[in-house]
């Protein structure tokens, strides 16, 4: 145990995270590099330039004559994923904090470190990407110094794609990571971190061992979800799977149990004995609440079934995803999903199409909302066609979400403006250092589900950093705004806003679908609509043909006659004909400005 270190990357997005750990495998003879980013294996991950699933890997590294094992187990940037790097913190006892040395300290580099504090790791903190001509290594050594207190020696500073400091990195990590502690004689007690489906092994989970030792054919079990299992194979995580006969305390590595169905596997849980399980689980395990939900349906119909399996394999790699099939009028036929937040959404949506070829369209994205009735009663609703009836509601309360924004002072009025159209409230704000300042506020979720990070780094010149947690529920006057075409609703449109906002954004997406709706042969009435109360219409005119032009004199009864025998058509067309909404009218919803 003496010899084992269990460490972490913390960074924000694209600060070199998985260069370094390339670097570090490299330098340890672990694996050879033949192409970037050896560890981000996904298409997606390495077009993006983001981890979106954590990995684990063991080195071996020798120092003074000694070998150590040192477990990576990395973790993804995005705000996201942050349950996932909470297990991967908690599962460590060191972290490297890899700070850019042109960009400097932010967002969620720092909520990554608190949360690292909590947990009581050793912090090395890294300015990487120093070879850049654009690097500032002595301004951002200030801010790291600032921000953890620590000696400005105790800064490594390195470059990934160079190599240079690697050798420090290693040498810091072996010399000031603590080895981690445990009982190897008291029950078996191992957190699991993350979890990867194999399409012939079934699931495969990642775990390290905090108290006792765990063999091969032992009869285990989940703590918290009280599955049972056999381990048919455990081992250690080098780029291949590397089988074991046992594992003992402070050990990272994977168990093979034939698990089948990816629910069972839950990040954070905890694996014991049958025969003499552990008291109590280790703590922080909590089951993932997808956050933001959308309906995803096939543009083909027939293509329904094909849907249902390509996300039951996704939900295999990826458990956080969660579906339950729903209908709706103008779609048909589709499934009602919840994810953790947009990049998650995109991500989904992305591997749908490149990993499975499924057309799909998707509604517009909204959160989960607490309505209670007057009996006092309260029903979550994930879906505005959901609602019950207005008379019924009591009130309603949306979740609130605290933000931090790390942003250059230059920025900061545009930023207040944008924050405080999307009903946000200022909490407080401090200088990190020079000209940087992080702004703290607190903003409802619904508000930034659509367009607030795209707006937040186009004022800022791509400077602002974002990082959210969630902060409870407040009661909010909400309102459903429905959408109706010749005074049909649309309920894939149907939106629930604040009152303060819904008479705008009625008249905008009217004016938008009118534009987007292509004409028919009768009139189509587009209405923004609260309840029964019309708050905005558009038309869009039909097409028509000059009857009359065939008509060079005589009396003007004539061509009345002509005209009366055409309104009657389009009177009677207008009653068969239905509105087809195209694709981008869904898609236009969610960039209204």
């Amino acid at each position: 145990m003496k010899h084992i270190r269990n460490f972490c990357i913390i960074a924000h997005i694209d600060h070199g995270k998985s260069t370094l750990a390339d670097r570090l495998l490299e330098y340890t003879n672990t694996i050879q590099i033949t192409e970037g980013q050896m560890l981000d294996d996904m298409d997606l991950e390495k077009e993006r330039g983001i981890t979106i699933k954590s990995h684990a890997i063991q080195m071996e590294y020798e120092k003074d004559g000694q070998k150590y094992v040192l477990n990576l187990i990395d973790t993804p940037g995005h705000v996201d994923f942050s349950y996932e790097v909470s297990r991967s913190i908690a599962a460590c006892e060191g972290a490297l904090l890899v700070v850019d040395a042109s960009q400097g300290v932010q967002a969620q580099t720092i909520s990554n470190l608190y949360m690292a504090l909590e947990h009581d790791l050793e912090i090395i903190p890294v300015i990487n990407k120093c070879d850049m001509p654009s690097a500032m290594p002595d301004e951002v050594e200030d801010e790291i110094v600032e921000l953890i207190g620590c000696e400005r020696d105790t800064i490594i500073r390195a470059s990934a794609r160079t190599g240079m400091g690697v050798k420090e990195i290693l040498d810091a990590i072996v010399e000031r990571v603590p080895h981690p502690q445990g009982d190897e004689n008291a029950p078996l007690q191992a957190l699991i971190f993350d979890s990867v489906f194999n399409s012939f092994r079934g699931i495969i989970a990642y775990y390290k061992i905090v108290n006792g030792v765990m063999r091969k054919g032992d009869h285990v079990k989940f703590f918290n979800t009280g599955m049972e299992y056999d381990a048919d194979e455990i081992g250690v995580l080098k780029m291949d799977m590397i089988p074991r006969q046992e594992m003992r305390t402070g050990d990272v590595g994977y168990i093979i149990s034939g698990i089948k169905t990816s629910t069972e596997v839950r990040v954070g849980d905890t694996i014991t004995h049958v025969s003499r399980p552990c008291d109590k689980a280790i703590e922080g395990f909590e089951v993932v609440k997808p956050m933001v939900f959308a309906g995803v349906y096939p543009i083909d119909p027939t293509d329904y079934e094909n849907l249902r399996a390509s996300l039951e394999k996704l939900q295999l790699n990826d458990a956080s995803l969660t579906f339950t099939p729903e209908s709706s009028v103008a779609l048909g036929f589709g499934f009602r999903c919840g994810f953790l937040g947009l990049l998650h959404m995109e991500i989904i949506q992305e591997r749908l199409d490149r990993e499975f070829d499924m057309d799909v369209i998707t509604t517009v994205p909204n959160v989960f909302y607490h309505i209670f009735d007057k009996h006092g009663n309260m029903t979550e609703v994930h879906n505005p066609s959901a609602m019950p009836d207005p008379t019924a509601i009591d009130y309603i309360e949306e979740p609130y979400i605290r933000a931090s924004i790390i942003t250059q002072t230059d920025y900061i009025g545009p930023i207040m403006t944008l924050c405080l159209g999307k009903r946000g409230e200022l909490i407080k704000q401090e200088y990190v250092s020079g000209n940087r300042v992080e702004i703290y506020y607190d903003i409802p979720l619904g508000e930034i589900v659509i367009d607030f990070y795209d707006k937040l780094k186009s004022i800022s010149k791509g400077y602002a950093s974002f990082d959210y947690h969630m902060n409870g529920f407040r009661r909010s006057k909400l309102i459903k705004l429905d959408i109706l075409l010749n005074g049909e609703p649309v309920d894939a449109l149907s939106t629930l806003t604040h009152e303060s906002n819904a008479y705008d954004l009625g008249r905008r997406m009217c004016e938008k679908l009118k534009d987007l709706i292509p004409r028919q042969q009768f009139d189509i009435a587009i209405q923004a609509a609260i309840g029964a109360k019309i708050i905005a219409r558009e038309t869009v005119k039909q097409v028509r043909k000059d009857v009359t032009a065939k008509c060079y004199g005589g009396d003007v009864s004539r061509k009345r006659k002509l005209l009366e025998k055409q309104k009657r058509g389009k009177k009677r067309m207008k009653q068969i004909g239905n509105v087809e909404v195209p694709q981008k009218a869904f898609l236009a919803v969610l960039k209204l400005d």
